[in-house]
């Protein structure tokens, strides 16, 4: 058996975030989500048990916690400071799937959210 592909998954990362367009939101903040699925080779940990050998979603936690400190205008920025971050720290990253939206967003809509949704290939060939 050959394992094809190995993710990590952080689902439902739940913050108060001061990103907007409008300085009010920047004031005073909003609720939104942040899900990701992070492609890494983590077939070594499969057998060793040691998290030496995958990629701690503690240490992923932590990055997507201190980018959604920062102020910032739009999701789109956030999102790209995320993935830009993940895969300086960790250059074994594949691929990233990341979605962030915001729950409350000032819209005048009755809705869920609203919010953005990116897929990286990490390309290291360059």
């Amino acid at each position: 058996m050959r394992l094809e592909s190995s993710y990590i998954l952080l689902q439902g990362l739940r913050f108060h975030a001061r990103i907007g367009v409008g300085e009010q939101e920047r004031v005073v903040g909003n609720e939104y989500v942040v899900d990701l699925r992070i492609g890494y080779p983590f077939a070594k940990a499969m057998e060793s048990d040691d998290v030496a050998d995958t990629l701690s979603y503690a240490a992923v936690f932590d990055i997507v916690k201190a980018v959604m400190s920062q102020p910032a205008q739009l999701l789109e920025s956030v999102a790209g400071t995320i993935i830009t971050t993940l895969c300086e720290a960790f250059p074994l990253i594949s691929s990233i799937d990341l979605k962030l939206v915001k729950l409350n967003p000032p819209m005048g809509a009755d809705s869920n959210g609203a919010g953005v949704e990116l897929h990286l290939i990490n390309d290291k060939s360059n």
